[in-house]
């Protein structure tokens, strides 16, 4: 369970803006402390969950405070790859789907915050997985890191066009991915053991 919290993951257990918690941060609504030789803020869980009660917000995001993975790929043995990796980084809760059928299906209830999707799907695009994503504006905030063996740099415009936020060429390496995932939800690396 996570103790201390950057303003970036305060913010989305908040469902607010960053600015708002680094306003309250420093107006002393919010209580914490500065990372020693650095501006960076840190708000301790207590802290966090205290203030989220002062100010009816809803608290259900910090008591799991784990972030919804969907991994969407035919490819099992990458997928377990994936998985494994990700389940190792105990901050996160995971789904799959293989098909782009069962991923819109899977999108729509579990509201991932993240989706790691192939692109050669069997039975529809990635690119078309994107747009249906990027057209439902309660989706807005799940980020899109697309995976394919596929090169070619229009394709790949095409993908960010239609909504992805990241781009990995097939094969990668899964730390790689991982990082790439904990980037994109501001949440710091676990360093490997």
């Amino acid at each position: 369970m996570k103790t201390v919290f950057t303003t970036g993951e305060a913010a989305k257990i908040c469902k607010v803006s960053q600015q708002t918690i680094i306003r309250c941060f420093d107006s002393g609504q919010l209580k914490g402390f500065r990372v020693p030789g650095s501006r960076f803020r840190r708000i301790p869980r207590d802290i966090l969950y205290k203030f989220m009660k002062e100010n009816g917000i809803p608290t259900d995001a910090l008591e799991s405070g784990r972030r919804k993975a969907l991994i969407v790929d035919d490819d099992e043995e990458l997928v377990e790859l994936i998985r494994d990796a990700l389940e190792l980084d105990s901050r996160f809760e995971i789904r799959v789907a293989n098909n782009g059928f069962d991923a819109g299906m899977m999108v729509k209830e579990y509201h991932p915050d993240i989706i790691v999707l192939d692109v050669m799907l069997p039975d529809i695009n990635g690119k078309e997985v994107c747009q249906r994503v990027r057209s439902d504006s309660a989706l807005d905030d799940v980020k899109i890191i697309c995976i394919s063996g596929m090169v070619e740099a229009d394709k790949i415009q095409e993908l960010v066009k239609a909504g992805a936020n990241e781009f990995m060429q097939k094969p990668f390496e899964v730390e790689k991915l991982v990082e790439h995932v904990c980037h994109l939800l501001d949440m710091e690396p676990v360093e490997a053991a």
